[in-house]
């Protein structure tokens, strides 16, 4: 097509010179990369054609040099405005994509974590409640079925609050419930009486990793004594347990402690011991 309108000046009448404008413009839209020249190459030959035609023109027809580049360039702009607009509609579509999964991997991961760790502890408190009541202490026994219903509720509220995106949790109160839930375990705790050392800063990041290290350390480890250790920018949890072999070394949680860590410039480290599992994340002073 672009060849038939290119030679067809030179054999019909001189208004056919406006068809290579419709070329130009044509080329604006189909040859982005090729537009410059092609342009430049049809304004050429509708001003210099006419010229060897001797019953069209005597001369070189100079209002064509100005006319078809024009024409394309306006043509060029606008399709190039109309290209813009679409490639942004696109960008903000794949931009609200990505929005969506990363808020649905951020509740997966809060999900998890949250009832993951509160499961294993109703768990644990239901089991202790059983024993007490087998063994003649219903004053105990009521106690913990107490604490459970306490947990259950306060579970539904952090599931709430996790879709919600309004979760949060301070390591002060993940290690005062994590002292709760070794003793119910029967799993002799070595635990901080204080945070005071830890930077505020990491005190959601490094709640998390404690939480994650308790539910593991009840879940799997099989352990009779947990310590847990921190400093300004690290926390650790040791057991002497068996998680060598039991303990999920790439699961979702640690997935999830690792994203979390990564979004602070931290590291996760977990590895077996002999015998038992150490947690450890650290985030590198700034």
């Amino acid at each position: 097509m672009l060849a038939f309108f290119a030679v067809e000046p030179v054999f019909a009448h001189e208004r056919a010179l406006v068809m290579l404008i419709y070329v130009a413009v044509l080329t604006t839209v189909l040859m982005r990369w090729f537009t410059i020249p092609m342009i430049a190459a049809l304004a050429l030959v509708a001003a210099f054609v006419p010229a060897l035609v001797p019953a069209w023109h005597a001369g070189v027809q100079v209002d064509w040099l100005i006319t078809i580049p024009l024409v394309a360039m306006a043509m060029w702009g606008f399709f190039g405005l109309i290209r813009s607009n679409n490639e942004l509609a696109a960008a903000r579509a794949e931009v609200a994509r990505l929005a969506a999964e990363n808020e649905r991997t951020r509740i997966a991961r809060d999900l998890h974590d949250l009832l993951g760790h509160s499961l294993s502890t109703i768990t644990v408190k239901a089991g202790l409640a059983r024993r007490l009541a087998e063994r003649g202490e219903p004053e105990r026994a009521a106690a913990e079925i107490a604490a459970v219903e306490r947990l259950s509720r306060a579970t539904l509220a952090d599931v709430r609050a996790a879709v919600a995106g309004q979760r949060e949790i301070t390591l002060a109160a993940e290690l005062a419930t994590a002292r709760e839930v070794l003793r119910a375990a029967g799993i002799l705790a070595e635990l901080p009486g204080s945070v005071d050392i830890v930077d505020p800063a990491l005190s959601e990041l490094f709640g998390w990793a404690l939480r994650k290290g308790i539910t593991n350390v009840v879940r799997h480890s099989r352990a009779t004594h947990c310590a847990v250790t921190f400093g300004p920018e690290w926390i650790e949890i040791v057991d002497d347990g068996r998680g060598g072999l039991t303990a999920p070394q790439s699961g979702t949680g640690l997935v999830g402690l690792r994203e979390r860590a990564a979004a602070a410039g931290g590291t996760v480290d977990a590895r077996p011991l002999a015998p038992g599992w150490r947690l450890r994340v650290q985030v590198p002073a700034t």
